[in-house]
């Protein structure tokens, strides 16, 4: 029997019932991993000595009765964590040879439940790009069209699950970084609420691995299924044991229904700064119909929404300020010149980018307030609803763009084109407030190509998006493995 693309669920209840060993699943994995990433590129670093020791002794674990949440399950790991040992360099030349001397907490984390790490999945230089490409590692593609990008910055991670390179992954996401992946190669991901998930050494190159609180950045799973992702956040949630851990304990509450039929959801395909591509709105649709189908509560507009010109433009003021902060730019004095050129009646989304790149304390922290005034907006819209579900990006995955001034890539929209960076405006959407979001496959386009939505839900109520995956996985379909 071929494991590779079995859910991590049924792999488990195999183990368990003595099926298939731990080993056994890591030989196909290495196997298939040996014969297809040559094309695919996802794993960027193996550690295929150390992922066997590790099946051995999940083999030698199970033999003495012992269990754990992912024993013996083969893993995959976001280049940008920390794992001693193997190569942390975010895509960047300068840091090809940093090897971290410990663990980032999830990495921690997914070896105390047993799971076997068979290596780190490929990511865009500095994480900053919605491709996964560098240097360093090269290009990752897609699996359904090779010219096309696996998405970024965890396109590693979603090609290595779309090709059976493991059961589980483990990302992040600031700008879409979970989802558009998954969007783009056909799997699922969700991106926890802000805090849920602990982030330390998921940390620049030879930077400290603090237990510091990202804003905006969030760590999160990557699966086949939605119960899957479930079944690793549990693993992966939960305060730092350095900080919160030492009086805080994680007790998430339960999905608001366990019926299709008792959801009351928002449905959105409209933007007001980017048209939506025919071929996403469709996914929508398809969503949409099979939750209207199922006798849910379906509304197509909300005077609750928050205003989402204003979001998307607080948004990319929050990404750039910040980023900005991490990955200082050389010419700031030509920079402050070009802002100071721009007209005051300048509202798009290229200007409000530039202007956050020399963004003030003073600058940000009115953008920090404006962000709370959203975040009542969203507590008083989940009063009403229990999800929104809109797209993550306005098309499917586009081809290979390497173009290394970002800033003047386009975006095409059914035969249009838009700044490369305006389609990040349905990302920030749960972002910006630090909502959670799971992204769900829902069919394909009429090129073949996979076409993704989001669920976004109330703060710190994540299992009520995930359990909405779930019943519309048993609704409309989920995975399926690339031809």
């Amino acid at each position: 029997m071929e494991w590779s693309f079995q859910t991590a669920e049924e792999l488990l209840a195999a183990l368990r019932s003595g099926a298939v060993t731990s080993v056994e699943l890591t030989e196909e994995a290495i196997a298939r991993i040996e014969r297809d990433d040559k094309v695919i590129n996802a794993i960027c670093v193996r550690d295929f000595d150390r992922a066997r020791a590790a099946a051995h002794r999940a083999d030698e674990t199970r033999a003495r009765g012992e269990d754990r949440p992912l024993l013996g399950v083969p893993v995959t790991v976001k280049e940008s964590y920390n794992v001693a040992g193997l190569p942390t360099t975010w895509g960047l030349p300068p840091h090809r040879d940093y090897l971290p001397s410990e663990d980032a907490v999830q990495v921690t984390r997914l070896k105390s439940a047993g799971a076997v790490i068979l290596g780190k999945t490929n990511v865009p230089l500095g994480l900053q790009d919605i491709q996964s490409f560098n240097e360093i590692y090269g290009t990752t593609t897609n699996p359904w069209d090779h010219g096309r990008t696996s998405g970024g910055s965890s396109g590693g991670s979603a090609a290595a699950l779309a090709c059976g390179f493991g059961a589980l992954s483990i990302g992040s996401d600031l700008a879409g970084s979970l989802r558009t992946p998954a969007h783009f190669c056909g799997v699922y991901a969700h991106k926890p609420t802000l805090g849920l998930v602990a982030t330390r050494g998921m940390v620049p190159p030879s930077e400290p691995a603090f237990p510091t609180e990202l804003d905006l950045a969030v760590a999160g799973p990557m699966a086949r299924t939605a119960r899957d992702l479930a079944l690793l956040l549990d693993v992966m949630a939960g305060p730092d044991p350095l900080t919160r851990g030492v009086a805080h304990r994680l007790a998430l509450p339960p999905a608001r229904h366990e019926r299709l039929g008792d959801f009351r959801v928002l449905v959105i395909d409209e933007h007001p700064l980017i048209p939506t591509g025919a071929a996403v709105r469709a996914g929508v649709d398809r969503v949409a119909a099979a939750l209207v189908g199922s006798g849910a509560r379906v509304e197509r507009h909300s005077p609750l929404l928050p205003d989402l010109t204003e979001a998307a433009t607080l948004y990319m003021q929050l990404l750039i300020s910040g980023s900005v902060a991490r990955f200082p730019v050389e010419s700031d004095e030509q920079l402050r010149a070009h802002v100071a050129g721009l007209s005051a009646d300048d509202r798009s989304l290229d200007s409000a980018r530039l202007r956050a790149m020399v963004f003030s304390h003073r600058d940000w922290l009115e953008a920090n307030n404006l962000r709370e005034v959203h975040r009542h907006g969203w507590r008083q819209l989940f009063a009403e609803f229990d999800a929104v579900v809109c797209p993550i990006t306005p098309t499917p995955a586009f081809p290979h763009d390497h173009d290394p001034d970002p800033m003047g890539r386009r975006v095409d929209i059914d035969g249009a084109e838009y700044p490369y960076f305006d389609q990040l405006v349905w990302a920030g959407l749960a972002t910006m407030p630090g909502l959670p979001a799971t992204a769900v496959p829902t069919g394909r386009s009429p090129e073949g190509l996979p076409i993704g939505v989001q669920l976004i839900g109330p703060m710190f109520e994540d299992r009520t998006p995930l359990r909405l995956a779930e019943l519309l996985e048993r609704k409309i379909g989920g995975f399926e493995a690339p031809k």
